[in-house]
């Protein structure tokens, strides 16, 4: 009877948390470019983006800080990840990730996950000098997310996020935050069938500001500069909802996981993504996806051609157990996401499981 008002619990605290958005999902493709932050809608670990996300459902420690909070629930004492990413390939875009996941009672889990993007140096040009020649900036973007997740029941997993936001470039920078949430419920004789929801970027709008607002300019008939200052425009957060499910086939020698997701950007167009995850023995796992949106196959030049990967996206993780029950591993993850002209996008990712 506990475990039976734990779970309404849950689902009366999901049906709070994200029945007030329902208004604002609306998939519009024509808002496109209207959102700021887009950096959040990039999946920084690389098993997770291996199969495109599609794992929503049954996302298992630290890399539920990405997509559904709730499988962070799942870590079974402490979870590491570092992870490295080449973003489209020859655009000198790195984007590092780091976090921990850790159990903090018996059904609590706790996690700390910091990502950063940088561009290199960019030259700084002007209209009298547009060649450059007057030294470089380097915009940097970086999300610091603090999260809890609970088991409420065997069945049903629940958690909550909050991202901090920080994007800057020479003179100028704005803030902001954000908050996740999500659940997730598993049921089957085997515990083998999934399902997810999660609402992600959720918060106030933001705004550049700084320096590079202020000019300096004379008013005719007067000798003394005034320093005037623009007012920047702000702009509203990608907010998405993800709803999945998952089915795990289960024989002697390893598992197969078939995994769907469905996202709702308010700012872009939806997307289908379906995945496979095949793990032998939990020692070698094989995995990949397929993204699909309107025009995601369609050329370059295109207008309705709004996204430079092509949907599809697979990795390999590779685990060496640390104890005789194999239930602590260390392993590397690789992640390959074709794009279009742009070189391939590399992940890279060493994962601590204790």
């Amino acid at each position: 009877m506990k475990n039976f008002y734990k779970s309404l619990l849950a689902i009366f605290f999901a049906a709070i948390v994200l029945m007030p958005f329902n208004d604002i999902m609306a998939g519009n493709k024509d808002r496109s470019g209207e959102a700021g932050a887009g950096e959040l809608l990039i999946n920084p670990w690389a098993r997770s983006a291996g199969w495109g996300g599609a794992n929503v459902s049954n996302v298992r420690g630290l890399e539920g800080s990405y997509n559904n909070i709730a499988g962070v629930a799942h870590t079974k004492q402490t979870d590491i990840n570092f992870t490295y990413t080449s973003w489209l390939g020859g655009s000198g875009i790195k984007l590092m990730a780091a976090g921990i996941a850790q159990r903090v009672g018996e059904a609590g889990v706790i996690t700390l996950a910091f990502q950063s993007m940088s561009f290199g140096d960019i030259q700084i040009t002007t209209v009298d000098q547009p060649e450059g020649g007057l030294g470089t900036f380097s915009p940097s973007l970086m999300a610091i997310t603090l999260g809890y997740a609970k088991a409420f029941s065997n069945s049903i997993y629940g958690g909550l996020s909050i991202k901090l936001i920080s994007e800057s470039i020479k003179n100028a920078s704005a803030q902001g935050v954000a908050i996740d949430a999500g659940i997730q419920y598993v049921t089957g004789e085997q515990e083998n069938v999934h399902f997810g929801i999660s609402l992600r970027n959720v918060g106030p709008n933001m705004k550049f500001s700084g320096d590079g607002y202020s000019l300096s300019t004379a008013i005719p008939g007067k000798n003394n500069l005034f320093t005037m200052t623009q007012r920047g425009a702000s702009f509203e957060l990608p907010t998405q909802l993800n709803i999945g499910a998952a089915y795990d086939f289960l024989f002697d020698i390893g598992r197969f996981t078939l995994a769907g997701n469905f996202v709702s950007n308010a700012f872009t167009k939806d997307q289908f993504v379906i995945g496979g995850e095949f793990s032998f023995r939990e020692l070698v796992v094989l995995r990949a996806g397929y993204t699909y949106e309107d025009g995601i196959w369609n050329d370059i030049t295109d207008p309705a051609k709004t996204n430079a990967n092509r949907g599809l996206s697979a990795g390999l993780t590779v685990q060496v157990p640390l104890n005789k029950d194999k239930t602590r591993f260390i392993g590397i993850d690789y992640t390959y996401i074709p794009t279009t002209s742009f070189s391939s996008t590399n992940m890279f990712a060493v994962r601590i499981d204790l």
